[in-house]
Parts: structure tokens; sequence; C-alpha cells
């Protein structure tokens, strides 16, 4: 009995020390300001079979499969905590971005490889359509925690999250380019199904999950977390089914939902981040196992010049063909559209749209994915470690703020009762004000103000000072948090 194992022990045991090193090592990242996919990337190749050996990973369509689901993660998540307020600064530029900016980066890349090297044409395109989009994983875990103005995180959130598609769209294209030599009609087919199926799959999915998790008495609070993601499986689910984008439509799909699930949404958003952070950390650690270092120095020429294309030609020329008119019009300034220019990060995304060529056995499939891995780890090093500093030389620096929503539903057993908490912010109409001037809507009431630790019970002549934490109750109606947003901005619900 005492020789008694399963043969999944030392896999989960891996797994295991693999999860509290990559803790380890993002708790590390964040202490001497590196970006910590660049250090799990490292850890990867540092325990692979060039390294210490203690594991392996040869298949490249496990490595696919489980990157996407990653991805899908990842993508969910940045979904859910996209702030209303940003989606519509954002989303006419974002999307141009995410779309054009895309091609144009392809395009200028290939060309790039094709005058720097005497690699052929379809390895050219392939190299442009891989590297072509910025990446979710990067984007949202750099960017959110750098010094940069609002509407640039803004902007580059919406564009990470909703360019992926199109990058999938180009590399699958190349492939059956030189697969099957399908007419251009086709390929234009293939590519507004993409975009317009996945983003009405996600809005279909999106909507239906919006309204049962409002609506539905599911009980326990971590299952209505559940729920969402099963609705983000099913949205990814629907749009494959009819050959759209899975992506857009896992993104889309976590956008409505957390816009309009704000009962539900501290629970959700809490589960999603735990779930993503888990997701980076696994992803790159895979990326960095498939990839054996040996082979690396093989491709450095070639991807060093890949990177000066991408980060100094490529990259500022998508930015401001783009933005082009808001820079005419004065909306956007020079200096924000550099700053742009550099924090378009590469990550997983093109490593994991490099596995395609070795998964449909193309036959520069390893070159491609070593010279692309190593594109991300040039690119990541430089922009990821430098934007803090970038922002500052252009004087964009601006402090750090963590998003949280405007009105914040606390569980409480009585399914009659509504418990909501507003924090202050400086630029809101009741900051300074007392509770008799900023009245409250019809039936609300404060009962609480947790202010530097301490709770008070408030009084008509109580002032709500920036930094409090305004405990409300109500009876429970849908139309709440519209009301409470709207008492606490000044704006219409």
């Amino acid at each position: 009995m005492a020789d008694f194992g399963l043969a999944v022990d030392p896999l989960v045991l891996g797994a295991g020390v693999l999860v509290v090193l990559g803790v380890l090592t993002a708790a590390l990242a964040e202490r001497i300001r590196m970006p910590a996919l660049l250090l799990f990337l490292g850890l990867g190749m540092l325990v692979g079979d060039d390294g210490l050996g203690l594991t392996s990973l040869d298949d490249p369509e496990v490595a696919q499969t489980a990157g996407v689901l990653a991805l899908l993660v990842i993508l969910f998540e940045g979904g859910l905590t996209t702030r209303a307020s940003d989606l519509r600064r954002a989303a006419a530029p974002g999307f141009l971005m995410a779309t054009l900016g895309v091609v144009l980066t392809a395009g200028t890349v290939a060309a790039g490889v094709l005058l720097l090297t005497d690699l052929e044409v379809t390895t050219a395109l392939l190299l442009g359509a891989v590297v072509s989009s910025t990446d979710a994983a990067a984007v949202f875990t750099v960017v959110r925690r750098s010094p940069l103005p609002r509407r640039i995180t803004s902007l580059l959130e919406v564009e990470s999250g909703a360019n992926d598609p199109m990058a999938v769209l180009l590399t699958v294209s190349v492939l059956e380019a030189w697969r099957l030599d399908p007419a251009p009609a086709d390929l234009v087919v293939f590519g507004l199904t993409q975009l317009g199926g996945g983003a009405f799959a996600g809005l279909v999915v999106g909507g239906v999950a919006v309204q049962l998790l409002r609506r539905a008495p599911l009980g326990a609070a971590t299952l209505y977390a559940i729920f969402a993601l099963g609705a983000a499986g099913a949205a990814y689910g629907l749009a494959a089914w009819f050959g759209a984008s899975g992506f857009l439509a896992v993104y889309v799909c976590g956008l409505l939902v957390g816009l309009y699930v704000p009962r539900h949404r501290r629970t959700i958003r809490a589960f999603h981040q735990a779930l993503a952070g888990l997701a980076e950390i696994g992803l790159f650690l895979l990326l960095g196992l498939l990839v054996f270092p040996s082979e690396l120095p093989g491709v450095t020429l070639p991807a060093i010049g890949i990177t000066a294309v991408l980060v100094v030609l490529a990259r500022p020329l998508a930015v401001h063909v783009c933005m082009g008119w808001y820079l005419l019009t004065r909306r956007w300034h020079p200096r924000e559209l550099a700053l742009v220019s550099w924090a378009g990060l590469r990550g997983a995304v093109p490593i994991v749209l490099a596995t395609f060529p070795l998964t449909q056995a193309y036959p520069q499939g390893a070159f491609i994915f070593n010279t692309i891995f190593f594109v991300v780890l040039v690119s990541t090093a430089l922009q990821g470690s430098s934007i803090g500093g970038f922002a500052r030389l252009l004087g964009l620096r601006e402090e750090v703020t963590v998003w949280a929503p405007i009105a914040e539903f606390l569980p409480v057993d009585d399914p009659d009762l509504d418990v909501i908490e507003v924090e202050v912010a400086d630029d809101m109409p009741i900051a300074d004000a007392t509770i008799r001037q900023r009245p409250l809507p019809d039936g609300f009431r404060v009962v609480a103000i947790v202010r530097e630790g301490r709770t008070l019970v408030p009084r008509g002549d109580t002032t709500m000072h920036p930094g409090d934490r305004i405990v409300i109750t109500t009876a429970t109606d849908p139309s709440n948090n519209d009301r409470i947003v709207s008492w606490a901005t000044g704006q219409p619900a």
C-alpha cells in the first residue's frame, strides 16, 4: 500500500510548484518594475528541456489549445473590467486601430522582412500577420499599472481587446492561401464573417447572460461568477460554430456583463481577475516551455530586424494613419500618439499565433515560431519596462488610479434589500458636500460612512469627503444602480 500512487500525482506536484513560482515571480516583477510576463517566459525556459530539464513540452497543438483557452479567460476579464466611459471615449479610434491598424502593421512588417532578408513572400506575410496585433494579456497587466493618461490607457485596452480577430484572420488567410489558393472573394467573406459574426455572437450570448444574471435567483454568489464564465464559453462556441471569431465574441460578452450586471459585479469581477491571473501565469510558463533557447541564437539577426521595423516604423505608421483625423482636428496631441506608438506591446497572442504554421506543417514553421518568440522577448523587455519613463519624458505621466465602479452592490441575505457602497472621488459633485445639500433619490438612505477605517453614523449636516465609502440601503429594484450613479455623478441616469 505504501507504493500506491496515481499517474497524475507528478503532474499535480509540478503544476503546483510552477504556479507558486509564478506568483513569486509576479511579486518580484512588481518590486523591480519589470513586466511579469517576461519573467514568466524566462521561468518556463529555465525549467524546460534546454534549461534544468524538469519538465517537457514539445507538442505545439497542446500549447495552442491551452493558449487559446487562457487568452479567452484574459479577454473576458478585460471586457468585464472595461469602464463604460472608457469605451465611449476610445471605441471609434480603438476599433479603427484594431482593424486597419493591424492590416497596416502586418503589411509594413512583411515589406520590411522582404527588404532585409531573402525569405520568401509567404513566410514574410506570415511573420507580418502573426506579429500584427497588440496583446491583451500584456496591455491589461502592464499598461494598467503604468502612469499613463486615462484616455491613452482606454485606447490601448480597447485596441488590444478587439484586434486579435484581425490578426487571426490575416494569419489563417495566409495559411489558407498557401494550402488551398482561395479566391480573393472567399477571403473577404471569411473576414467579414469573422468580425461581424464574432460581434453578433458576443452580443446575443452577452445579452441573454445579462438578463439571466439580473433576474434569475441562482443562490450562492459564486454561482453568478461561474455562470458568467459559462456564458463566455458559450459565446466562443457559438461564434466558432458558424466560423466567426470567438475571441471577439468573448470580449463583447464580457463588456456587456461588466456594464449591465451591477448587483453581482464585485463577485464576478473578483473571481475572473483571479482566474485571469492564473491563466496569465500558466500561459507564459507554457509558451516558455515550448521554446528551445538553444535555437534562438540562429534567429537573432532577423528577429532584431523585425523588432526594429515593428517598433520604429510599422507601429507608428499604423497609429498615425488611424489617428490622423484626431491629430488634424487637435483632439489628440503628437506626444500622445508617440506614447500610443511606443505602448503597442506584443505578448502571448503573437506567440500563440506562431504555433499555427507549426500545426499546419508549414516548412518554415519552426523558424517563424522562434523568430516571433525572440521579437516578443525584445519588445516586452524594451517597451514594457520603459513605458513609464517614456511617459515622463513626454510630459504625460499621471498617477495610476485603480479602476473601480462608482456603485458596488454588497451581498446580503435579504432578497428585498439592496445595500450599495459608493466611494467618493475628487471629481464627483457629492465630494465636500453635506448629505442635506446632495439629497439621495426617494427611497434611498445613508446608513454609514466609512472614513479612514472608522465608521460614522451620518446626519444631514455630515460632509462627504473624497475617499469616503458611503453605505446606502434601499428596496431592491433593477433601476437602483442607474439612480445612485446619477446621484453620485450629477449626470442623468
